[in-house]
């Protein structure tokens, strides 16, 4: 998916594992080659742990202190709604041709949002809500946004969303979407910093009966904009479940519209960059487009 992408294999992982973790020596190692993923390879170890490797080349001091500011926001995050999410369980270190840090996460029963469709479920959009809710309730402890990614000030995306209409062209409708753009970017922002997973999209979402079974990649917790978390509306939701999870959050007209541009800028970067590499990720942002455009 990346140019520069690692390459991790079920071999390497096995040595790994067994040399700094001999108390999983014999557990299987399986890749999931069906993950939809795009920063970190998954691979389970035995029945009740995920190692997650990342793929893009970095200096390992650095990925060692993302990873350890990601197990802080899982255990954070760990047992603060009813909906389980991973727990961090160790940190190991680069070796066998691997060059950098990767964790051990507990592993979640349930099939991604990807596989299992819950987008006409109201019961689902129900627990999205709830989720949403509950993580909203976290302290923030004096912690504001951190300047980078989404979930700040939308104007600051311009650069980014001109780089995106310029790869899209022939893809989408890019006059339209330009035209959509310069009308989310005047959204003006009242409300203070809440608590945020910051990445509910279909991979990171788990299904089971048609109800939300379960959160994934909660690395990123932390303060952002309110609206950030209702992108999962567009991402995850048909119309009428979308209705039900804006009236179980009470979301103002402010609010709802910024949570579609948030979603718009995170969509536009989906069709373009990964049309050849991750067809998944791809259609997710083309449906998201429509479901926005409609």
């Amino acid at each position: 998916m990346h140019d520069d992408q690692l390459d991790i294999t079920p071999e390497i992982v096995r040595s790994l594992v067994g040399d700094q973790f001999p108390q999983w020596r014999s557990w299987p190692i399986r890749q999931l080659t069906a993950s939809e993923g795009t920063v970190n390879g998954i691979f389970r170890i035995g029945d009740t742990l995920t190692a997650r490797f990342p793929l893009v080349p970095g200096d390992p001091a650095e990925v060692r202190r993302d990873l350890e500011a990601e197990a802080d926001a899982s255990a954070e995050l760990a047992g603060r709604t009813r909906f389980p999410t991973p727990e961090p369980v160790a940190l190991g270190e680069p070796g066998h041709g691997y060059p950098l840090p990767w964790s051990v996460q507990t592993w979640l029963p349930g099939t991604v949002a990807t596989v299992a469709d819950p987008g006409e479920s109201i019961a689902f959009a129900e627990d999205l809500a709830e989720f949403i809710a509950g993580v909203r309730t976290i302290d923030t402890r004096g912690r504001t946004f951190s300047g980078g990614g989404r979930g700040g000030d939308l104007k600051n995306s311009d650069g980014w969303l001109d780089f995106c209409f310029d790869r899209s062209a022939g893809l989408l409708d890019v006059p339209r979407l330009r035209a959509m753009w310069a009308e989310f970017r005047e959204l003006p922002r009242t409300s203070p910093d809440v608590m945020s997973h910051k990445d509910l999209i279909p991979g990171n979402v788990l299904v089971a009966g048609g109800r939300l079974a379960g959160v994934l990649d909660v690395g990123g917790l932390g303060p952002a904009d309110p609206a950030l978390d209702l992108v999962s509306a567009w991402h995850l939701l048909e119309a009428g479940p979308r209705q039900t999870m804006r009236e179980r959050l009470g979301c103002d007209d402010l609010d709802w519209e910024r949570g579609r541009a948030w979603a718009f800028q995170q969509a536009m970067g989906l069709p373009w960059y990964y049309a050849d590499t991750n067809p998944v990720m791809a259609r997710l942002g083309v449906r998201t487009l429509a479901r926005l455009m409609s």
